[in-house]
């Protein structure tokens, strides 16, 4: 092999590793980038609206947004457990007031009103008084909300305290449940009588053919504000803060209204 074949080699060799660098930059540069992920943790009962705002974020933002529901309680031991999550959105603003004590909420907007009601089953075939009273009578099947699990536990306890019925109803109560969500299922499945429960889940679709709400006297049931917290743990909090902004816009308060969430009397 002459001299000019043999210098030809190494420049051959570094032309062709060249090319594969390139080669693997542009399938690279070609793959989509993926998209930021939220993570909001919400309570049952702002599920539905709360969606639908996340849904008008993710197209806004280009991002992918992911709700863990549940019992407000719990949520809150799960973000002090697991430490991440941009937003949380309690049925209670007693635990965004914990949350901030505790150093896990860094900002909070208000985005609409939550409100406790009786509620029997469509139709009130048992005829139950409209009076807290009605809890205490033992031929009724009642069930409330667990007080250390869920906002509206918290509620109802703070309710029947005020009432001063607390420790007869829960004698009489023949079971304690999680969330809203179950208190729901407990009426429908003619399992309950009467329970205590947040007024706006007896105005959506899926529920207001099957069960009736009873008011409960505001010197005992005032309306709650809902706080939207922004956590001291979230990745990506410029765009937590623009979800916070459109939930208490005026498009946002529409959006709880549907669910019976804003305008609560």
């Amino acid at each position: 092999m002459n001299q000019k074949a043999i210098s030809a080699i190494p420049i051959f060799g570094v032309l062709c590793i060249a090319a594969y660098f390139l080669f693997y930059h542009l399938i690279e540069t070609n793959q989509p980038t993926p998209k930021k992920e939220l993570l909001m943790y919400c309570g049952i009962t702002m599920i539905q609206p709360m969606s639908e705002i996340a849904s008008v974020i993710e197209q806004r933002e280009n991002v992918k947004i992911s709700i863990i529901k549940g019992g407000s309680g719990n949520l809150l031991e799960s973000i002090k457990f697991n430490q991440i999550g941009d937003l949380y959105l309690p049925g209670s603003e007693s635990y965004i007031e914990q949350s901030q004590a505790e150093g896990l909420v860094s900002q909070t907007v208000h985005v609409g009103y939550n409100k406790a009601a009786m509620m029997v089953r469509e139709g009130n075939p048992k005829s139950i008084q409209h009076s807290l009273d009605a809890l205490k009578n033992p031929d009724l099947y009642v069930v409330i909300g667990n007080p250390d699990s869920g906002s509206i536990g918290k509620e109802t306890k703070k309710i029947l305290m005020a009432a001063g019925i607390f420790n007869e109803v829960m004698k009489n109560a023949k079971e304690l449940t999680t969330d809203s969500k179950r208190l729901i299922e407990e009426l429908k499945n003619d399992e309950a009588d009467l329970v205590i429960n947040w007024y706006a889940t007896s105005t959506w679709r899926e529920n207001a053919d099957h069960i009736d709400a009873i008011s409960i006297d505001e010197s005992f049931a005032v309306k709650k504000q809902l706080i939207l917290g922004l956590l001291t743990t979230s990745k990506y909090p410029g765009i937590a803060k623009k979800l916070m902004e459109y939930a208490a816009s005026e498009a946002g308060q529409r959006i709880f209204d549907k669910y019976g969430l804003y305008n609560v009397n």
